[in-house]
Formats: structure tokens, C-alpha cells, sequence
């Protein structure tokens, strides 16, 4: 394996020439192979450019996400916005080939059937008519980015971005608390013109791409950009309805119970939501680096898998945590193929959001690094909602090294942690029924956006006191989530995969050692089935339908309601 620190990895800009003429040089090798072994070489010169292709544009963007400001990487994030979608032109007439290949049967059988099945769906998502769509839409998806990034709140005399206005927002002193979410209230606020119009943009920019490509909307095609393979809209429907019979009330109760320990009416302002505990809200003992080291520790005594990776990871610096000026908001995890190397891009602020990104992130980077020797590259990574799984179930994991990043807010942390995986399930899927409702009504005004999402607080968060605030109190608080304006309908790939995190949680508090083997069966299949045969290998239930959130509801609320709350204040 090649060992590369993150500064040292040398950034070349992919020519769009240049890859043209290589992939259609490989596309007729391709069709023109006499033998498996002649289609197979071509195949493999095909993932040496993919490869390429993927890991300069990889670290443009995260160098252009660590520093907003660096002229360079601006002007190269630019370029790639370009060039992102005429490149797909060329992955999908390779693609064309590679499904009508006389050797699919041979490919299929080395690599597995998922590769064409998948390779389909993207002949759904994509034709070289929409590329000025798509050119305008990663315009816009910059824009956003760049004026969250910019965001410079004046709070407690000094200069704060949206990150480090996170632990004021937690405060348990009141005034303090309610005062730092009016501030960013008014921020949001004051840029809500253009909130609005980038998003309405979107929004039409979207449906004109599905109108050309033959679709009723731009549900059909965000599905396909998802490479949803074995499920619908349909089974979403049914997991919303599962979600509303079984979470939003034992939420509700946990909300109520919420405002009861620390001592304020209910409904709950939003203000009063971000506080837990009377005492302040579980907060990481020690420093970053305090936070690090603990996470090391972690990784070496979970596996001897783990172990090798976070060695890896920390070794070549293959992580940006630090909040600072200029750095875009919230936190990713992205892969360097080249190097065979994950990378973590997140935002610490002192909450214990800091030591999830040492879970989540490094949930996600683990599963990467296990997969970094699968041939092809699509194999590497199943699709988001089962990624996900990796990083929520691995937050779990954490929970036997609490006490190393929490010191005595450790029975608050996992009170907290297990609470509000149940209150976010209610949250996402909120924020993906806005975007079907939206999708499916490009022609609503920005005020009728606003007035939906109000109504779906009203059904999903019902513990919410809305009039109290301004700008969240309004319906506009979906403009502060980026995956709304970026990746649209991502958002409930994380509800299905906290309701899988869930099951492996429950299998924890009777047999750790088991729970571990069979995360580590579905982190080995890696893209290689899809996210109900990874479910399946696990030996879990689909989230679709009510069995799976009824069952880890029930466990849940059991485990909750026989917790020693005597540190709970």
C-alpha cells in the first residue's frame, strides 16, 4: 500500500481532453476484445483512470472545503463543477459498451451481478442533454456551500461561524442559550433572499432535468441518482407511516420527560430542545487532541482490523476536524483512491458532536479501508443508505471507550446518545418528505416551501413550539441543512440506517462479541449486495414496514425508562 500524508498528495487537474480520448480509445478496446482476457484488460486500464479521475477530483474538493478562500482550489472546484458532469457523458457510453459486452456473463460471474444492475440505474440517471443542468445545479450547490462557509455571527464579542456557535446554542445558562439561536436565527434571516432564490433555482433546475430525460419529476431521477435498487418510493411511504405509529410518540415522551428535568414548559422551544440536561448537555472531557488519542485507543482495543486503520489514518493525517474561518460547514468522509486512503473532513466545537465525527466519520473510513483492495471500484461502496450504516452503528460501538471521552457527563452521553437516535429518526424523514412534496410541486413559492415544512413539524415534531423564534418559528429552519440544497433525498438513507444502527445496538446489550461479527460480515460484503442483503447478512430486519421499529422502539424505551436518571440533572 502506498503511505502518503494528505499535504503531500500532489494534485494534477484532470483534462477533460484528455480523458475523452482515453475513454474512447478503452471503449473500443472494449468492444473490439476477441477474448475475456483482451474485454478484462481493457476493463481494468478503464478503473486505473476511474481511479484518477476520482482522486484529483476528491482532493480539489476537500482542499476547497478545508480553506474557501484558497484562490486555487476555488478556481479548481470551479472547473470540476464543469467538468463532473460532461465526464459522465464518457462513464456512460463506457458503460453502454460494458453492459453490451459479448463477455457480460464472464464479467458478471468475476464480479458479480450488482455491478450491471447498477450500471442499468445509471443509464436512468444520466444523458448528455441535461449536462447544462447539471452544470448549473453544481453552481448553485458552490453557491450555498461558499455563503454558509462565509457566515461570520458577532456573539459574544467575537466573529463565529455556524460550527462554533454550537456550544452556545447548548448553554445551559438560558439567557446565554436562547440568545445565541436568535443570532443565528437573524443570520439565516438576513440571507433568507438568498436562501430562497438558490433553492427555488434548484428546484427548477431539477425538474427540467427529469421533464428532458422523459420523467414526471424529479423524484423518479433523484431515486435513480441514488442508485435505489431494492426499493421504491413505495416501501419510503411505509417506513414514514412506521415511523409516525411507532417513533414520533415515544419521541413525544422523551421530549416531555426533556422539559420536565430541566424545568421549562412544554412544547419545548427550539432553544429549550438543544438543551438536555439542566446541568448542560454531555460535553467531551479534555482537548482535541484529548479526543484523538482516546479515539486511538478505541480502534486499538475494538479489532485488530481497527487497529491497523486508525494507525493508518492518523500516521498519513488523513483528517481535518479543526473549526476555523473559511472552512466549509458541517463533516464528510471521502475517499483518495490513488493511495487507497479515507479521509475525514469535519468541524469539532466542543460538543459531543466532536466525538461522533471519531465515531461516525471514522465509521464510514473504516469500512473504506476494509474495502480499499476490492476490484472494481464499484464495488467498494454500497450505496448511502448501507454507508451509513457503517458510521451510526459504529457510534454504538463507541459507547464500552465513553468514559475516556466523556469523564463524569458519561451516563448523560449515552442517555442522550440513545434518546436523540430515536427524536433524529422522526427529523430525517421529515426532511425527506418535505423534498418528495417539493419535487413533486416545482412551481411552489418560496413561501409555500415554508408553510409545508411548518405543517411537518406539526406531524413529525409535534414536542415543538414554533411561533417562539424567528426564521425556525417561520418554516425556514430546512434552509440550514445542507443535504436539502446538495444531495437531495439522501437525508432518509440516514433513518434507515439508524433504524439498522438501532438492531445492532439491541443485539449489543446481550452479546457485544456477536453484534461485532456480524457488523463486520456486512462491512466485508462492502458494494457488493444491496442494502436489504446487507440487512440480511447481518442477520437484521428491513426497516420497511413495522416489525424493525417497533422492536427497537420497545427495546429503546425499556432500556431508557430502567436507566439510573440520578445523574441525569
Amino acid at each position: 500500500m502506498i503511505t502518503i500524508k494528505f499535504k503531500d498528495m500532489p494534485y494534477e487537474r484532470v483534462e477533460l481532453a484528455n480523458v475523452r480520448d482515453r475513454a474512447n480509445e478503452l471503449i473500443d478496446r472494449l468492444q473490439k476484445a476477441g477474448s475475456y482476457s483482451e474485454a478484462r484488460g481493457a476493463f481494468m486500464d478503464w478503473q486505473k483512470l476511474l481511479t484518477r479521475i476520482y482522486t484529483m477530483g476528491s482532493l480539489a474538493y476537500t482542499r476547497h472545503s478545508i480553506d474557501t478562500n484558497d484562490e486555487f482550489y476555488a478556481k479548481e472546484k470551479d472547473y470540476w463543477d464543469e467538468a463532473d458532469p460532461q465526464i459522465s457523458e464518457y462513464v456512460q457510453k463506457y458503460t453502454i459498451a460494458l453492459l453490451n459486452s459479448a463477455f457480460r456473463p464472464e464479467f458478471e460471474k468475476e464480479f458479480g451481478s450488482l455491478l450491471f444492475k447498477n450500471a442499468e440505474i445509471s443509464l436512468k440517471a444520466f444523458s448528455p442533454e441535461i449536462i447544462p443542468e447539471m452544470q448549473e445545479e453544481n453552481r448553485l450547490s458552490t453557491e450555498y456551500s461558499k455563503l454558509i462557509a462565509s457566515a461570520q455571527i458577532d456573539f459574544d464579542g467575537k466573529l463565529l461561524t455556524i460550527s462554533q456557535m454550537s456550544p452556545y446554542k447548548q448553554s445551559p445558562d438560558d439567557y446565554v442559550r436562547k440568545a445565541a439561536w436568535e443570532a443565528e436565527s437573524k443570520w439565516y434571516a438576513s440571507n433568507g433572499e438568498a436562501l430562497d432564490r438558490i433553492f427555488d433555482q434548484l428546484v427548477k433546475v431539477r425538474d427540467r432535468m427529469a421533464k428532458k430525460m422523459g420523467y414526471k419529476d424529479f423524484v423518479e431521477l433523484g431515486y435513480y441518482r441514488m442508485t435505489r435498487n431494492s426499493y421504491d418510493r413505495n416501501d419510503v411511504e411505509r417506513f414514514r407511516e412506521a415511523v409516525r405509529k411507532n417513533i414520533v410518540p415515544l419521541a413525544y415522551e422523551l421530549k416531555k420527560e426533556q422539559a420536565d428535568r430541566i424545568g421549562v414548559s412544554f412544547p419545548l422551544t427550539f432553544y429549550n430542545d438543544a438543551l438536555s440536561f439542566r446541568s448542560g448537555n454531555a460535553k467531551p472531557h479534555g482537548t482535541p487532541d484529548d479526543i484523538l488519542q482516546n479515539g486511538k485507543k478505541m480502534y486499538h482495543e475494538l479489532s485488530p482490523e481497527t487497529a491497523e486503520f486508525i494507525d493508518f489514518l492518523y500516521d498519513n493525517e488523513l483528517l481535518d476536524v479543526l473549526s476555523k474561518k473559511g472552512k466549509e460547514a458541517g463533516g464528510y468522509c471521502t475517499a483518495f483512491y490513488e493511495y487507497k486512503a479515507p479521509f475525514i473532513f469535519a468541524n469539532f466545537n466542543g460538543t459531543s458532536h466532536d466525538v461522533e465525527v471519531i465515531t461516525h466519520e471514522a465509521g464510514h473510513a473504516f469500512a473504506g479501508y476494509m474495502a480499499r483492495d476490492i476490484v472494481p471500484l464499484e464495488n467498494q461502496n454500497p450505496t448511502y443508505e448501507s454507508c451509513e450504516i457503517h458510521s451510526m452503528s459504529m457510534e454504538f460501538f463507541g459507547w464500552n471507550w465513553a468514559e475516556g471521552f466523556f469523564g463524569p457527563d458519561t451516563q448523560k452521553f449515552k442517555y442522550s446518545h440513545l434518546a436523540d437516535a430515536l427524536t433524529f429518526i422522526p427529523y430525517g424523514t421529515m426532511v425527506d418528505h418535505f423534498q418528495h412534496i417539493v419535487y413533486e410541486n416545482p412551481g411552489m413559492t418560496p413561501s409555500e416551501r415554508h408553510d409545508v415544512w411548518r405543517k411537518l413539524e406539526a406531524t413529525y415534531r409535534p414536542w415543538l413550539k414554533l411561533e417562539e423564534l424567528p426564521f425556525y418559528g417561520e418554516g425556514k429552519g430546512w434552509q440550514r441543512q445542507l443535504h436539502i440544497y446538495g444531495s437531495p433525498f439522501y437525508y432518509i438513507d440516514y433513518c434507515l440506517a439508524q433504524t439498522v444502527a438501532l438492531q445492532f445496538w439491541t443485539v449489543m446489550q446481550r452479546d457485544r462479541g456477536e453484534a461485532w461479527d456480524r457488523y463486520m460480515k456486512l462491512v466485508r460484503k462492502a458494494g457488493t449486495e444491496t442494502f436489504d442483503g446487507l440487512v440480511a447478512t447481518a442477520g437484521l430486519d428491513s426497516p420497511f414496514g413495522d416489525k424493525a421499529l417497533n422492536d427497537v422502539a420497545k427495546t429503546a424505551s425499556e432500556w431508557l425508562a430502567n436507566f439510573d436518571k440520578s445523574a441525569l440533572k
